[in-house]
């Protein structure tokens, strides 16, 4: 029974480590529940352990991969949003609150952190707080559906999932392709395609 567990650590883990859009984590620890009928408590406690600690393995190989595929220019210009996030201090870390709350891939908040090289502990606290307390929802939500177990995985490849992914993808272009550096401070919009070395 043990191994069901940690089948919810490793997807939880892996769904989070990726430095891609993915489904989100709950996706996986509400169908290994549905499938095993796990204790939902124990799924969400060990499901967002693995996903913090995945998203916490993002940040630390993401600089190393972004140093060596983007031009120096892109990662200046992401490292100065990282500058500007850490001098925001306390309302930034409520804006990695609200954006945790929602059912959407947390991706591009961990590659701009990684890529900005900001210390890990600075983004993962506001991260379980957010993290925790949608999962939490999400993950009831699911046993409450256990009944309902193929409308449920249907869900799971709806259409919602699939623009929650596209949005994802566009907030992972926009960390990208935009000047951040012009914009914030000379307040000009420039897009830049020219990122990779």
């Amino acid at each position: 029974m043990w191994w069901q567990y940690a089948l919810v650590f490793l997807g939880a883990f892996f769904f989070d480590v990726v430095p891609f859009p993915f489904p989100p984590a709950f996706t996986i620890m509400v169908f290994l529940q549905i499938v095993f009928k796990l204790n939902v408590w124990l799924v969400i406690l060990i499901g967002v352990a693995g996903s913090i600690l995945g998203r916490y393995v993002l940040t630390l190989y993401i600089p190393r991969i972004a140093g060596s595929i983007f031009n120096p220019d892109k990662n200046e210009d992401v490292q100065f949003l990282g500058k500007v996030l850490k001098e925001k201090g306390w309302k930034s870390q409520m804006v990695i609150i609200a954006y945790s709350l929602l059912p959407l891939p947390t991706t591009p908040l961990f590659v701009a952190a990684g890529m900005a090289k900001l210390r890990p502990l600075y983004i993962i606290p506001a991260f379980f707080v957010g993290k925790f307390t949608s999962d939490t929802v999400l993950v009831l939500f699911g046993k409450y559906g256990t009944e309902n177990a193929e409308k449920i995985l249907q869900g799971v490849f709806s259409w919602q999932s699939f623009l929650s992914i596209v949005f994802g993808i566009l907030l992972l272009s926009a960390l990208l392709f935009i000047d951040w550096r012009s914009l914030i401070q000379k307040k000009e919009f420039k897009v830049n395609f020219r990122i990779w070395k």
